[in-house]
């Protein structure tokens, strides 16, 4: 296995925390929110035997700085031209995960000389009321409270999914670093989810949309997501490919790394017909 380095890229409002391993086409990874690069731990050194795999932690989440004002996805896509100039990468391949495929999915759109093939997972679609609970739930955040309640909570939150091992625990941490401020993320992509079909609608680069088969149950059961409006992907980018991967969940990128790699290595190693 590949080992894996951790760096940091200054920018005017702040430092953002990147891994990266590997030599060869790079691939950058996008997590989702609330969570960090750690969503990719069991992944990249898989990946980066054969490639150059990137991730870096969202600003306002995991070891990055929080913005000094509340970003949007535009400000985040920005965020990783800027790591790309700084690792002198021209072109590069992008795996989003939910939250963080919103992301990808804007760098395809805005720099579309940029990026080579795009991969969303788990890039669940919303309507008018879900974006007006995800804003309230982001803008609100954490709350720290005084008995330590608020542990337990963030640890139940997806013991039904992740178990109570190793990943739930990362997931808690993940959770405790953005404590006591807005979830910029959350709120960056409530603001674009609406918005996104037009902005999708202008990529062009080959894409895989790769769907977990249990992804959008927590989703569904706490009200945040409905089954029918999830064809949105296929409506915006109709060139796209599609998998899904049977049990996969939100987590699968941690729980099944072997399965994803697999899925993601083909995808990126076929080669473009030219027209």
């Amino acid at each position: 296995m590949k080992s894996i380095k951790r760096a940091f890229l200054d920018t005017e409002d702040g430092q953002i925390l990147y891994r990266i391993g590997g030599e060869g086409e790079p691939l950058l990874l996008l997590h989702m929110t609330p969570r960090s690069g750690e969503e990719f731990r069991e992944l990249m050194p898989i990946l980066a035997q054969n490639r150059c795999v990137i991730a870096m932690d969202l600003m306002g989440l995991g070891d990055s700085d929080k913005p000094p004002r509340v970003y949007s996805v535009a400000d985040y896509a920005k965020t990783a031209i800027a790591l790309w100039d700084e690792l002198g990468i021209k072109k590069s391949s992008i795996l989003g995960s939910l939250t963080g495929g919103y992301i990808a999915g804007e760098i395809a759109a805005a720099y579309p000389e940029r990026v080579d093939k795009l991969i969303l997972a788990n890039v669940v679609g919303f309507d008018a009321q879900e974006q007006e609970k995800i804003l309230k739930r982001y803008s609100e955040g954490f709350k720290i409270k005084e008995d330590g309640s608020h542990l337990l909570e963030r640890w139940l939150a997806r013991v039904n999914y992740v178990g109570g091992g190793e990943l739930n625990h990362s997931c808690v941490l993940e959770d405790l670093k953005c404590f006591g401020s807005p979830v910029y993320t959350g709120l960056a992509v409530a603001n674009y989810c609406l918005d996104a079909p037009t902005r999708f609608s202008l990529i062009n680069c080959p894409t895989l949309v790769l769907s977990g088969e249990k992804a959008l149950e927590p989703l569904e059961k706490g009200g945040l997501a409905k089954a029918e409006n999830q064809s949105w992907l296929s409506t915006a980018i109709p060139h796209s490919q599609r998998v899904e991967l049977a049990s996969g969940t939100l987590w699968m990128m941690n729980q099944m790394p072997e399965e994803v790699s697999k899925i993601v290595s083909n995808f990126l190693d076929e080669k473009v017909m030219e027209n």
